[in-house]
């Protein structure tokens, strides 16, 4: 196998269109990102169908822009790879059908990421010291996981949510308040300004499996909360309920987060995912870790959010394994993590 492994990669899941080129699982030659924000603030959330037209006209575009700015052509590439699973179908199969179109004209190789394994696998590409065995806690508008990396490509499944993600409740909430789209930061900044203890909302424990997650609940207790202070004609303060929202979430993602490190015995813990940009999250975690001896590790902001390195670097893992997808390659919207929907 050659020294340096180059790949070019496709991430088109949800309303962000992203090229990036790759080397060896960790160097970012380039990292292209075109995001539809913008459009979709307007109606307050993603509309798949406006999602998947946006990708088919920017694309192209996108890729070319990363193969630029990484100096490099198709000729130095030795791999196309792809999100196929989780996201949007229309969405998906704009970037699958991309990539094996390229994969096919250049005979490079083909691999298949999961969106989820390449959000935990945006940490490799700036911490070069994380090797597996370590724990991960991926938090996004999708989904909620708590897990083990065994190895790389290795996943054990400790917690996941049992209704809507984090970042799903963030969302809702945010709407309620007439925050607007996208909710999580929004909450995230107003929450500075409040009392994260104003308002006790609950943490769910879910009895017959204590390292899941449960937020269906914390958002409906938001929600009566809005409406009896509606009801009752009591001024709401917004930042306060953002504060302490915020707090309830965090506090029931820290402690799960923190015992799968001490249950299993391992000291390093790593986050992904959107919602792992939440500063508050952010600072709750190494806090405690530091408090254990837990060696800490999030991406950048901006590797936090849905982008192709974090899939050039998942699939590099998988090349040297050669976990190779053929040409029959299909969208998964429902991919879990494990493989499983």
């Amino acid at each position: 196998m050659k020294d340096n492994i180059t790949i070019l990669a496709i991430e088109s899941s949800c309303d962000e269109t992203a090229a990036a080129v790759v080397v060896n699982g960790r160097e970012v030659l380039s990292n292209v990102i075109n995001s539809q924000i913008d459009i979709h603030k307007t109606y307050g959330g993603v509309v798949p169908e406006i999602a998947s037209r946006k990708h088919i006209e920017n694309i192209d575009p996108v890729i070319r822009a990363a193969l630029e700015e990484a100096k490099v052509t198709l000729d130095d590439i030795d791999a196309i790879a792809v999100t196929y699973g989780p996201g949007l179908v229309g969405a998906l199969l704009v970037g699958v059908a991309h990539a094996k179109a390229l994969a096919f004209s250049c005979g490079k190789p083909l691999i298949a990421v999961n969106h989820i394994e390449g959000h935990i696998s945006a940490n490799f590409t700036e911490h070069n010291d994380l090797e597996p065995p370590f724990g991960v806690l991926v938090v996004s508008g999708g989904h909620t996981y708590l897990a083990m990396v065994n190895d790389y490509c290795e996943y054990e499944i400790i917690g996941r949510t049992r209704d809507d993600a984090a970042g799903e409740a963030f969302d809702k909430v945010a709407r309620a308040l007439g925050l607007g789209y996208p909710g999580g930061p929004k909450i995230d900044k107003l929450a500075k300004e409040g009392d994260p203890d104003a308002v006790d909302f609950p943490r769910a424990n879910i009895a017959d499996a204590p390292m899941d997650f449960s937020f269906s609940g914390l958002k409906s207790a938001v929600l009566n909360y809005l409406n009896s202070c509606g009801m009752q004609g009591t001024e709401i303060n917004k930042a306060d309920v953002a504060a302490s929202f915020q707090k309830a979430v965090v506090d029931a993602i820290t402690d799960r987060a923190i015992k799968m490190c001490e249950d299993k015995g391992i000291t390093k813990l790593a986050i992904a995912g959107g919602v792992a940009s939440n500063s508050y999250l952010r600072e709750s975690l190494e806090n405690e870790c530091a408090k254990r001896n837990i060696k800490y590790y999030s991406p950048s902001v901006l590797m936090c959010t849905d982008n192709a390195a974090m899939i050039g670097s998942a699939a590099f893992y998988k090349y040297i394994k050669g976990e190779t997808a053929g040409y029959d390659l299909n969208a998964v919207p429902g991919l879990g993590l494990t493989g499983t929907r």
